[in-house]
């Protein structure tokens, strides 16, 4: 069995030769494009061709600068775990911060000018060729990994729902480059029923199964109740090189990112925090507010067009308004084109839809498989009632049911609801479980940030045409 630290050197080694590599390579296609390319009938260059050989030397510095800056934001772990989406923005932001210091050392550099259309080309391709570099690895290592390659050897303790939670977790992702080798419970006795992974005994057993069986990481899910066993567990792993890593018994009270915050000297975890700062609010109301405009200009045409489709279709209203709860519970009506006949819920009362739900009309199915029903809530954004993303708006009747039976489902409407959201960009869509939802809200609520609502709007663009959960 390879050693726990030789386990986490191939992945990450080939992330760093994939980023030399794209680096290198944007420097040498930004001086062909400028100097070489038939771009120079349209942009001539007037100053003379310079040294190939003097941007090779310059690349030689940039490359480990710009390496060291993606390692300082941990760039370079081992199982990062992350979506592409994640990778790209980091990329674009450390590449800014790469570009600046490439500017200023050819500032103080005065042996030689470089040309300043070749940064401006070199800023651009850096972002293009280390995304597609990097987006390569994400995939080989997601294949690497789900071929049972350098898997991490995991042992559970506890046999909690959170630690059933833990297990499902690992063995439905292979490609996250874990695999259970059995779990010990507090009593000694076997109250988690699996199949292929071994009950191992009591929680006192962990030290010596680590010592005979070298296991790379401990997972703890225990109670408040068994703290001491904690305690007794850390102790008696003492020399031991394994990893201990334990999941909050507070997990469904706490937020998904724990905060330490000190007062003087004292330090407190932060279980609970405003989402939208003062300045986060105008800054997420002024980027709906531009987006909302600009889009309801944009797709006017398209309005008019599904307007007379809708209204020749079926008879009945072109637009549906309903009341949703919207932020700090209180309701709006929402607003968006009729996919249903008049008085589709007139025998059963509320509903949700499902899938080949025979109330649609002909052309409702159409709309709602590309969400394009959902278009006039940038009406409801312009207003201010709603934001372009944001957890899903629901009907008052379903939130009086699923706020008795969902842990922090109410914590969805301490943010605007929006027209999409992380929840739906990850799948969780129609008559997907509503607690599997609220996690992915919460987890929105409480990790708000402008670069978060970019990325969902690029994965629901995507969703919207690949996705098949849309009915």
């Amino acid at each position: 069995m390879p050693h726990q630290s030789r386990k986490d050197f191939f992945i990450p080694l080939l992330t760093v030769l994939a980023d030399m590599l794209a680096i290198e390579a944007a420097f040498l296609f930004s001086y062909w494009l400028r100097f070489h390319s038939p771009l120079t009938e349209v942009v001539p260059v007037t100053l003379g061709i310079p040294s190939l050989g003097a941007y090779v030397i310059g690349s030689l510095i940039v490359i480990p600068t710009w390496l060291f800056l993606f390692n300082s934001r941990q760039m370079y772990a081992a199982r990062r775990n992350v979506y592409f989406s994640d990778e790209f923005f980091a990329i674009v932001r450390l590449v800014f911060v790469g570009m600046l210091v490439v500017m200023s050392a050819a500032f103080f550099y005065r042996a030689f000018t470089y040309s300043r259309a070749v940064f401006a080309l070199l800023g651009f391709f850096s972002v293009a060729f280390i995304s597609m570099a990097r987006y390569l690895v994400l995939r080989f290592e997601q294949f690497w990994y789900a071929r049972g390659n350098d898997l991490k050897d995991v042992v559970i303790v506890g046999t909690n729902p959170t630690a059933r939670r833990v297990y499902d977790s690992i063995v439905s992702n292979p490609a996250l480059g874990y695999r259970v080798v059995g779990f010990f419970s507090v009593n000694g006795l076997n109250e988690m029923e699996t199949s292929g992974v071994d009950f191992l005994g009591h929680v006192s057993h962990v030290p010596q199964y680590i010592r005979n069986h070298r296991i790379d990481i401990v997972l703890v899910s225990l109670t408040y109740k068994d703290h001491h066993q904690l305690y007794e567990l850390v102790r008696d792993s003492e020399g031991l090189n394994t990893e201990i890593m334990m999941v909050p018994d507070l997990l469904e009270l706490m937020t998904s990112r724990v905060r330490i915050k000190e007062l003087h000297g004292i330090p407190f975890i932060k279980i609970k925090a405003v989402p939208l700062t003062t300045w986060n609010l105008i800054v997420k109301r002024a980027f709906d507010l531009v987006t909302s405009a600009c889009f309801l200009v944009i797709a006017s045409p398209v309005f008019g067009l599904l307007a007379l489709i809708i209204k020749f279709d079926s008879k009945g209203p072109i637009f549906y308004l309903q009341e949703r709860v919207g932020l700090d519970g209180k309701p709006f009506r929402l607003i968006k084109f009729r996919t249903m006949r008049v008085d589709a819920e007139g025998q059963t009362g509320p509903i949700w839809t499902k899938k080949n739900d025979p109330r649609m009309t002909r052309i409702g199915k159409y709309l709602r498989r590309f969400s394009l029903d959902e278009l006039p809530q940038l009406v409801n954004v312009f207003k201010g009632e709603m934001s372009i993303v944001g957890p899903r708006p629901e009907r008052q009747h379903f939130v009086d049911q699923f706020k008795r039976e969902i842990p922090k489902y109410l914590d969805r409407h301490r943010v605007k609801t929006g027209m999409t959201g992380w929840a739906q960009v990850n799948g969780l869509r129609g008559n997907a479980p509503i607690e599997e939802r609220t996690r992915y809200d919460v987890y929105y609520v409480e990790n708000w940030s402008l670069v978060f609502d970019l990325k969902i709007i690029l994965k629901t663009v995507r969703a919207v045409f690949f996705g098949k959960d849309a009915y």
